[in-house]
This record gives C-alpha cells, sequence and structure tokens, in this order.
C-alpha cells in the first residue's frame, strides 16, 4: 500500500482542498505544504526500506483488478530508475509549494486552485513512475496534462494560454500515437497468450516480429520525444517554461519531462530491442543535434526563463545518447542526469523566480549587480549555474562523465561532438551569470532586488544540499539505479564492448 499511499495523500488532500470551501489562503498553502510533507516521509520510508541487490525487478508490487476484459490491473512497483524520479518528485513538490508562497496571488486563478492543481500533477508523476501496467502508464501519462494544462494556462503569462494550448496539443498528437502502438501490443500478446495483457513483465517476454516492432517503436518514441522533448519536437517546452510561473517551471522540466527519458529507457528498449537497435543510429544523431541547437539558442536567449528551458533542450540531448548508446555506463549516466537535471534546473527557475519577482521583470538585461546588493542569492544562482554547466564536485559533472565515457564506447563520433556542448554549456551559463549578477546595479535594481528572506533559504538550501552532496557522493543514487540498468543491459542482449572493440 505504500507507493498506491503516495497517490492518495496529494490526490485525497487536493479533493479535499477542492469540496471544503471554509479554508483561508494560508490555511489552504499550510494544508498542501503539510501532504507534500507527509508525501516526502513516505517516499523516505521506501527508500529505506528498497533493497538494491534483491533478486526481484520490482519491489513493493502492488496490484488490483481493474478492466478485466482486457486483462487490465491497477499495478504498480519500482525498480531503482523508478524509485529515484519518485523522489526527486516527493523533494521537488514541497520545495515549489514553499518557495511559492505567494506566486499564484497576482493572477487569474485562486490559491486553492494553485494549490489542488500542483497536488493532483504530484499524484500523477508518482503515478506514472510507479505504474507497472502499460496502460495504466498510459493512463497516468495521458491524465498529468490536465493539471499542467492549467497550471500553466490559468498562472502563467501574458502568451499563457497560447504556450498552455501548444503544450496540449503536442502532448495530445503523441498520445494518440502511443495509444495506437498500445493497441497493437495488446493484440500481439492476445495472438502469442491467448488472452490479451498489458503487463510490462509479461510484455517483455514476447517474441514481436522486427517489422512489427519498428512500427510499435514508432508510437511510443514519438510521445517520448515530444515530452523529453527531443529536437525537433521541442518547440513548446520553451514557450510553456517561459509562460509558467517558475513553480509550474520547475516541475514541468525538472520532473514532467523525465517521464519521456524515462519511458525510454523503461519501455523502449526492453519490449522492443531490435527496433530500438534500429533507430539507435537516428536517436543518437537527434540527440547530438539538441545537444548543439539547444546550448546555441540558448546563448542567444533575452529572456532568463526561456534560457534556461533551451539548456534543458540541451541536457535532454546528453540523457537520450547516453540510454541509446547501449552501454552500462550511458544508460547509469542518463538515469543519473535525469535526477541531477532535475535539481539543478530547479534550483536555477527558482532563484530566477526570487528575482522576477522583485524586479518585476524576465529579461535578463533589466538585471545586473545583483551580487553587490544580494550576494547570497547570487551565490546561490552562481552554484546552479555551475551544476548545470557539469562543473566537477558538482551533481551534473558525473552523470555528463558517463553518459560521454559510455558513448564513446561504441559511438565516438557522436561522443567527441557532443562534448562541444560542454563548452556552450559554460558560455550560456557564465553569460548570464555574469549580465544578472556581476557590475555595478542600476537605481531599479537597488531599489527592488532584495536578499532571500527566511522561507526562500528553506526552499532553496536542501536543493543547493543535494547537487553538492551528489556531487561528490554520486554512488548514493548509482548504487541504486545500477542493478535495474543491468536487467535492461540483460533484457536487450547488449554488452558493454570490450577496450579493443571501442570506436569499431
Amino acid at each position: 500500500m505504500m507507493l498506491s499511499s503516495l497517490i492518495l495523500i496529494p490526490a485525497l488532500t487536493a479533493l479535499l482542498l477542492a469540496v471544503v470551501k471554509g479554508f483561508n489562503d494560508v490555511t489552504i498553502r499550510k494544508i498542501g505544504f503539510v501532504s507534500a510533507l507527509v508525501s516526502l516521509g513516505v517516499t523516505i520510508l521506501i527508500a529505506l526500506n528498497f533493497n538494491p541487490n534483491s533478486s526481484d525487478t520490482l519491489q513493493f508490487v502492488e496490484s488490483y483488478p481493474w478492466i478485466e476484459a482486457f486483462g487490465v490491473n491497477f499495478s504498480l512497483g519500482v525498480d531503482g530508475i523508478s524509485l529515484v524520479l519518485i523522489a526527486l518528485a516527493s523533494v521537488l513538490v514541497p520545495v515549489v509549494m514553499l518557495a511559492g508562497w505567494n506566486e499564484s496571488l497576482n493572477h487569474k486563478g485562486t490559491v486553492r486552485q494553485y494549490v489542488v492543481l500542483t497536488l493532483i500533477t504530484q499524484a500523477m508523476m508518482v503515478g506514472v513512475f510507479a505504474a507497472t501496467d502499460v496502460f495504466v502508464f498510459y493512463v497516468f501519462f495521458e491524465a498529468i496534462l490536465i493539471p499542467m494544462y492549467f497550471l500553466i494556462g490559468r498562472f502563467g503569462g501574458p502568451r499563457a494560454t497560447y504556450a498552455a494550448v501548444k503544450f496540449l496539443l503536442y502532448s495530445l498528437v503523441g498520445g494518440l500515437l502511443m495509444l495506437a502502438s498500445l493497441i497493437g501490443l495488446w493484440v500481439v500478446s492476445r495472438d502469442q497468450l491467448g488472452e490479451g495483457t498489458f503487463d510490462w513483465q509479461t510484455l517483455t517476454t514476447l517474441n514481436i516480429d522486427p517489422a512489427m516492432q519498428n512500427w510499435l517503436f514508432l508510437g511510443f518514441f514519438i510521445a517520448f520525444a515530444i515530452k523529453a522533448p527531443l529536437v525537433p519536437l521541442h518547440t513548446w517546452l520553451p514557450d510553456a517554461a517561459g509562460e509558467a510561473t517558475p513553480g509550474t517551471a520547475t516541475l514541468l522540466v525538472g520532473v514532467l519531462d523525465k517521464i519521456g527519458t524515462f519511458g525510454m529507457l523503461r519501455y523502449l528498449l526492453p519490449l522492443f530491442p531490435v527496433a530500438s537497435a534500429n533507430f539507435a543510429p537516428l536517436v543518437i544523431a537527434l540527440s547530438v543535434v539538441g545537444i548543439i541547437y539547444g546550448a546555441l539558442l540558448a546563448i542567444g536567449q533575452t529572456d532568463i526563463k526561456r534560457l534556461i528551458a533551451y539548456t534543458s533542450v540541451s541536457h535532454f540531448g546528453f540523457i537520450s545518447l547516453g540510454i541509446f548508446a547501449f552501454t552500462t555506463q550511458g544508460q547509469s549516466g542518463a538515469a543519473l542526469y535525469m535526477v541531477n537535471h532535475g535539481f539543478s534546473t530547479a534550483a536555477l527557475f527558482l532563484i530566477a523566480g526570487f528575482l522576477i519577482s522583485r524586479r518585476g521583470s524576465h529579461f535578463i538585461e533589466d538585471f545586473g549587480g545583483v551580487s553587490k546588493v544580494a550576494p547570497l542569492m547570487a551565490g546561490s544562482f552562481f552554484i546552479a549555474g555551475l551544476s548545470s554547466l557539469a562543473l566537477p564536485g558538482l551533481s551534473s559533472f558525473v552523470s555528463e562523465f558517463l553518459v560521454l565515457t559510455g558513448t564513446f564506447t561504441r559511438y565516438p563520433i557522436p561522443a567527441v561532438i557532443a562534448t562541444l556542448g560542454i563548452i556552450l554549456a559554460a558560455l550560456y551559463i557564465l553569460i548570464m551569470v555574469q549580465r544578472t549578477m556581476t557590475g555595478v546595479p542600476s537605481k531599479e535594481v537597488e531599489k527592488s532586488i532584495s536578499e532571500l528572506n527566511f522561507r526562500e533559504k528553506m526552499a532553496i538550501a536542501p536543493v543547493l544540499a543535494i547537487i553538492i552532496a551528489l556531487g561528490f557522493v554520486p554512488q548514493v543514487v548509482l548504487n541504486v539505479v545500477n542493478p535495474a540498468v543491468d536487467r535492461v543491459m540483460v533484457e536487450i542482449d547488449a554488452q558493454d564492448p570490450a577496450p579493443s572493440e571501442v570506436g569499431k
């Protein structure tokens, strides 16, 4: 019941806040925050009882009959990869609630709506990472669009409606293609097993014709590539993240987009190993293009939130590169990268939100000299930026190193080209930090920018602590995800190249 409780706690709290009308705004925020903390406590309990060396593929398994005519069960379970992503969501939701305590007050929506939608989003995030029935995964995959659509459209900036509709349309198109492949997968299971099933572990045992695998792969892959997002299906992200509130952008880019790369690692490779190998060169090429393209566009941005969004396009290129390198190092690095990117991006978006709320502008040119008037805020932003560019000693370095090393052993040329992304990352991060944090502050900056208050310090401190801690002890996450990665390598019948085979 522990995994289902992670869905029920925020969902029931959201229902309570939606139905009971007597709470004022402060009480609503407190109830939402406490609910998120309780969920975090349950997640910690699950993590403490998780055995990474277990011979079981999944742990904390739950299964309840749902649509028996189609073999659908409401099944939940976690391996190391899904566990660390649930932990990422469980940490960031209370952080976002605390950091954005006053975030929605000047928008069209109400505090009640904002907290309710955030809690529903949290429940859906846990569901999508914990689902072990592919149909249940699809339901959560699509349902999570609804609260995020309203969080963007109702609480965002001047072009929020446009950004929310674009986000929704892109995601719905991908979801329809995924549904078609899902139906095809059920038909194949019925033909081979005598009855259709959506159980993930059972589906991995099917012997699917390679031609059929290619078609089924494409339906899932396009949906995941949109969600990730992978170039050229990325254009919704800068608009959505740029118009959303900083808290919503944090959950969108820090957690929700990981559904795409998680889906690639959890579903694409084990279910369609032959097709995954066939399309790997294409995905590798798109990943390298995304790394360079996203970084170049980030350098030219004048909007601080859009700049952070484009850096994420580049980072997701690294993650998909590691997944489709078909090496243990690459896939372990990709899983670790998902976690590290979530925290470093969260820190950037949240501190950017503090700056924007004070200055009343999201344009980089309207800042400058912040370190003179708010040195703690500037220092926090600098640490988050250094993590984003993968400075040694901070969290992203190890994951990026593993991805590039794992890719080089099988695809040396794409790996060498991808390393250019590190140089470009230094440019877009250091240029942004220089323009916003250094120099002589203008009168407007001196007047409007103040130091982090106690609540903001409490919100950003744990994120920065995790960024620094994972830079020195990444094995805390790697020890959990490595056994799951090893199982994926076995399921797709892939082996790391021997030293003499590197580059061949």
